[in-house]
């Protein structure tokens, strides 16, 4: 799927986040607390520097273009899973398995929302906004 260049970086660091959960679907579903403890300290390193500021970047730029253009129930589930992710991932600072499950389950499942519904919408809205 051909993405609009304001739109491409952060398609790219929708696969981080992907193989994250994954990584910590599995790390869960061991049920083996080293390994939960593990996936839980990549959380604390990972969210800061790359999934926080992504947010960010999503929070004040196509947010606010689908906000403008009435798409406010995509921004309340955006910013909804972003206040979530945010809250599972400080959660983490005492790691176990459901906590990290229902990360993993919310990161992967706002990825695809995200790149299906909302950088779809995004994209109409920009190449719109590019075509005059």
């Amino acid at each position: 799927m051909k993405r609009h260049p304001d739109l491409l970086q952060l398609s790219r660091e929708h696969h981080g986040a992907l193989k994250l959960a994954r990584d910590a679907r599995r790390a869960a579903g061991s049920g083996e607390a080293s390994a939960i403890a593990a996936l839980a300290q990549r959380v604390a390193q990972v969210f800061p520097v790359e999934l926080d500021p992504h947010f960010c970047v999503e929070e004040g730029g196509i947010l606010v273009l689908l906000a403008q253009a009435g798409q406010d129930e995509l921004v309340a589930r955006t910013l909804a899973d972003h206040a979530e992710l945010r809250r599972l991932a400080k959660a983490l600072a005492s790691p176990d398995a459901d906590t990290l499950l229902r990360f993993a389950e919310l990161l992967g499942a706002h990825v695809r929302f995200e790149e299906r519904e909302v950088f779809e919408a995004a994209q109409t809205r920009l190449d719109m906004d590019t075509a005059y």
